[in-house]
């Protein structure tokens, strides 16, 4: 398999994950946070639609300039439209790469970050931005146990479902 269906494989599964912890939360809790200066559930949802947005920039283009992605004034209201959004930008910025080739794939990108330039391999952009995706979904399994919800199986069994095969 190469680098490239391999990435693929592995974002369309985490892609399917997310929206299954999107789609366990309560539609009347979604300005739940932790802590007065945490994003809300609602903020922090919207959060992997604009990481999956910014996988699609960088498939577009060698370079893109990161520095203030915009999100959008406000989330939407509901998780229904955070889950259609966020599909519809899994399934966009995924076509993209289906019609890249392994050479594409591989060429070197420019991310302007607040911090200057970072120089890599695109599949390292990818995978990056792909865990920072993840590590949001994490947050959002806290979350989720504080607005009442149950927590689906990720990686493996949660307290609240076996593991999903």
């Amino acid at each position: 398999m190469s680098a490239k269906e391999t990435f693929l494989r592995v974002w369309d599964r985490e892609a399917r994950t997310t929206s299954r912890v999107f789609k366990s939360f309560p539609p009347d809790h979604l300005d739940v946070k932790p802590h007065e200066g945490s994003r809300s559930i609602r903020e922090l949802a919207w959060q992997c639609v604009a990481d999956e947005r910014v996988i699609a920039a960088i498939l577009e283009s060698p370079v893109n300039d990161l520095r203030d992605v915009p999100m959008q004034v406000r989330p939407p209201e509901t998780m229904g439209e955070i889950i259609s959004a966020y599909e519809e930008a899994h399934r966009a910025a995924a076509e993209k790469l289906r019609q890249m080739s392994e050479e594409e794939f591989s060429r070197t990108t420019t991310a302007l970050l607040h911090g200057g330039e970072w120089k890599t391999e695109q599949p390292e952009t990818l995978w990056s931005n792909l865990m920072d995706e993840v590590h949001h979904r994490g947050q959002l399994t806290i979350y989720l146990r504080q607005a009442g919800g149950k927590v689906p199986s990720i990686y493996g069994p949660s307290a609240d479902e076996a593991a999903a095969l």
